[in-house]
């Protein structure tokens, strides 16, 4: 059975959001005082999310029949909901970016086609296990960002900050469904940790191949103290703690769970700030 957060009894809310008119005025470098590494960063990750959250919905809709408890079902279907709307601003967002310079789109495709190599070759437990593992790296991102004013302040531009945060809310919401579904349908231990390993490696290469690409074609790179003063900024930043680095590999453990950390306090402030009646994002949320 589902661990559910204590307060939310377990409800994951699909919100159908409209950033459409904040991306057109998104500058070039939107980081915090135009900063470049950062970003490309946030650039990098946005390009992953489209196919990515379209990979971790077909993963859990694959095993939906096979969950018995009520509770669970409900929540697998909160779970594709809010991702589905992730994959789609993200999209939106990264044809901004696309306009702007960035090879988002080349990165999309590239993910989609790994993928769908991914999927044909492995068995479906195997991906549903390599979504838990990938929400447990989402889940942690997103916890730094909600409760990190600093990290918060990286972003500069406050249309993308909105963007994540929101992006972050959900994924707060919804971070033990893949692994509770995957542990629901028979997945073993030996299996979600190996993936999880297999899972670090691939991510990690990723994202470096796609910030060292997408870093070297931006002119400004090759202004004098440019870089150099960016990867201080970067080197120095929360995500590059230590104790975000511990977190992730808490995933390993024979006890985990991800509700092992409680966020419910977090979530219900996020709830309010971005979603109460004068909330930061209340006019994004679209118009059934």
């Amino acid at each position: 059975m589902s661990e559910m957060t204590p307060t939310l009894d377990g409800q994951i809310p699909t919100r159908r959001m409209s950033f459409d008119s904040a991306f057109g005025q998104v500058p070039r470098h939107f980081a915090v005082d135009g900063d470049l590494i950062l970003s490309h960063l946030a650039a990098s990750l946005s390009a992953v999310f489209p196919n990515g959250e379209d990979f971790f919905v077909r993963s859990v809709r694959r095993f939906r029949d096979v969950v018995t408890d009520d509770a669970l079902r409900r929540q697998v279907n909160g779970f594709i909901g809010q991702e589905a709307m992730h994959g789609r601003e993200h999209r939106g967002f990264n044809d901004r970016l696309h306009a702007l310079g960035y090879p988002t789109k080349w990165f999309e495709r590239m993910i989609k086609r790994g993928l769908a190599l991914r999927e044909r070759v492995l068995p479906p437990i195997h991906n549903l296990a390599a979504t838990a593992a990938l929400e447990h790296y989402t889940a942690t991102l997103a916890e730094l960002l909600l409760s990190s004013q600093e990290t918060r302040a990286l972003f500069g531009n406050e249309d993308v900050l909105h963007l994540f945060l929101w992006h972050a809310l959900e994924e707060s919401e919804h971070k033990a469904v893949a692994f509770d579904v995957y542990k629901a349908t028979g997945g073993t231990e030996r299996v979600r940790v190996f993936t999880m390993n297999v899972v670090t490696i691939g991510f990690l290469t990723q994202m470096t191949f796609q910030m060292i690409v997408s870093v070297l074609g931006d002119p400004p790179t090759y202004q004098p103290g440019n870089f150099a003063r960016s990867w201080r900024r970067f080197w120095q930043s929360p995500i590059m703690q230590r104790e975000v680095w511990d977190r992730l590999r808490d995933y390993n453990h024979p006890d985990f769970h991800p509700n092992n950390r409680d966020t419910t306090a977090l979530i219900e402030q996020w709830r309010a700030q971005l979603f109460a009646p004068d909330g930061a994002l209340t006019d994004k949320l679209a118009v059934a």
